[in-house]
């Protein structure tokens, strides 16, 4: 099939589906940057078009939270803060290693994303807010979580709206709607940066923008509502299934 059609037939509604996972329990990245290896896109590229694309999906999730009252926004800015940080320093990172040896750590990366989310068996659920701590030590854990994650999501990037979530409900005790709507602000935090990296070295389809851009804000816009409503376990299954797709199409590229 012409690469084209592959990428408004195939790409666009994975875009769509990639955003409206990643809005309700992270892990969008598991649908989107397949999709473009999907296309034939080169990893770089599809890393670099992913994290722009994604850049105006999160902050569409992050308006529709901010408007529902379920962000902290002391938190999310203080882990935002530390995932430009971090984002940045991982992208570049990520533009010095060989594709091959890039989707290799993707390869090693997914598994454990797999582990953690069968372990935490309240992703996408109801917790409790037990934010009793002081707002120092609050803030240095944010900014803790938004930097380490955010050098993960400019490296290698699939399933950080996920570890972002599972950070800021196991050591900040906030609901996981909660936990969500944070992580909309740090991804677009982290996005930005990661974005920048890679337009400054050309690692952009322009030509297919638009439409990813459209595609991805839709279905990040649909999601957050989904989620305000109590509806995020529902997509919990898709991200495994994905995960499996993603661990398979990386070890085929890598053996083949």
């Amino acid at each position: 099939m012409d690469q084209r059609l592959l990428l408004y037939l195939v790409v666009c509604p994975l875009l769509f589906l990639g955003g409206f996972v990643d809005s309700v329990a992270g892990g969008g990245g598991l649908i989107t940057l397949p999709a473009y290896f999907l296309a034939g896109i080169p990893v770089h590229i599809a890393a670099g078009t992913n994290k722009l694309v994604n850049c105006l999906g999160s902050s569409t999730a992050a308006i529709q939270y901010l408007r529902s009252g379920k962000i902290r926004l002391p938190i999310a800015l203080t882990a935002a803060a530390g995932a430009l940080a971090g984002s940045t320093l991982g992208a570049q990172l990520a533009l010095l290693l060989p594709e091959r040896l890039l989707k290799g750590l993707m390869l090693i990366a997914l598994p454990l994303v797999a582990v953690l989310l069968a372990l935490k068996k309240d992703i996408g659920g109801e917790g409790t807010d037990l934010t009793a701590r002081s707002p120092r030590r609050t803030a240095a854990i944010s900014l803790a979580i938004g930097l380490v994650i955010g050098v993960y999501d400019g490296l290698i990037g699939p399933g950080t709206g996920t570890f972002l979530i599972m950070a800021f409900s196991a050591f900040l005790s906030l609901n996981l709607i909660t936990a969500s709507g944070c992580a909309k602000v740090v991804n677009a935090s982290s996005n930005i940066a990661a974005a920048v990296i890679y337009l400054l070295h050309g690692k952009v389809l322009w030509s297919f923008l638009l439409p990813a851009a459209a595609c991805c804000i839709l279905g990040n816009f649909c999601g957050a509502r989904c989620a305000i409503r109590g509806g995020s376990r529902r997509i919990r299954s898709m991200i495994f299934v994905v995960l499996i797709l993603l661990f398979i199409k990386l070890g085929c590229d890598l053996v083949l």
